[in-house]
């Protein structure tokens, strides 16, 4: 279960305190799905980086499956991030001199091995409709390919949390929709959140909602 309670996120500017985030509360279990709406500048962003541990909350507590996040040491926090998170950014984050193979690997190379990871890997890339393409590099692949390959990469750690900051924003509409499937087809063992300004994007997900006045309220 994923756990947020009273968060909050203030900014020191030269006009004072700049408040993001007010209150957020939200409690998920895993198997769920949700989209996280809002214009940006809404602070959508900003809570996805507070759930994935990547920015302390000013005030309040998140939790996965009963751990405060950020009463972790700093090495537990970053083996957190990495065996229990998966990030899928707007922009994939490839790197451009792996191969796609490689690519989804990355996240492996860091803590304990795992004989079968390779074998991993190349299920992912199956199950997204990467197979064919596993010792292609990213310039040899089109928008959502890259995207596809990303959220095997996000998975290859099968984490607790997916979470995933406008998905389908640099993509056309058609890919969109088929990112948005995919993610909802293969995010059935974890908790899923998508941030995102498209409302077309959001009402795919069956929990909804929105960034208002700088706190979360179901659609």
């Amino acid at each position: 279960m994923l756990s947020v309670t009273n968060v909050s996120k203030e900014y020191a500017s030269p006009n004072g305190s700049l408040r993001i985030l007010s209150d957020v509360n939200l409690k998920l279990e895993t198997g769920s799905a949700i989209s996280v709406m809002g214009p940006s500048g809404s602070g959508k962003s900003t809570l996805l980086y507070i759930l994935g541990g990547l920015e302390a909350p000013t005030t309040g507590s998140v939790s996965l499956n009963g751990r405060d996040i950020y009463q972790l040491k700093d090495d537990d926090l970053a083996a957190f991030r990495r065996d229990s998170v998966g990030f899928v950014f707007q922009d994939h984050c490839l790197l451009p001199q792996c191969t796609v193979l490689e690519n989804v690997l990355i996240p492996t190379l860091v803590g304990k091995s795992d004989p079968d990871v390779g074998d991993r890997a190349r299920s992912l890339l199956e199950a997204v409709g990467l197979g064919p393409r596993l010792n292609h590099r990213p310039g040899e692949l089109s928008g959502g390919e890259k995207q596809r390959c990303a959220i095997a990469r996000a998975l290859i750690h099968k984490p607790g949390l997916l979470l995933c900051d406008e998905p389908t924003g640099n993509l056309d509409r058609t890919t969109a929709v088929g990112v948005a499937d995919l993610l909802l087809d293969l995010q059935k063992d974890t908790i899923l959140v998508v941030v995102t300004h498209s409302v077309e994007l959001g009402k795919r997900f069956p929990q909804r909602f929105e960034m208002d006045n700088q706190t979360l309220h179901p659609v």
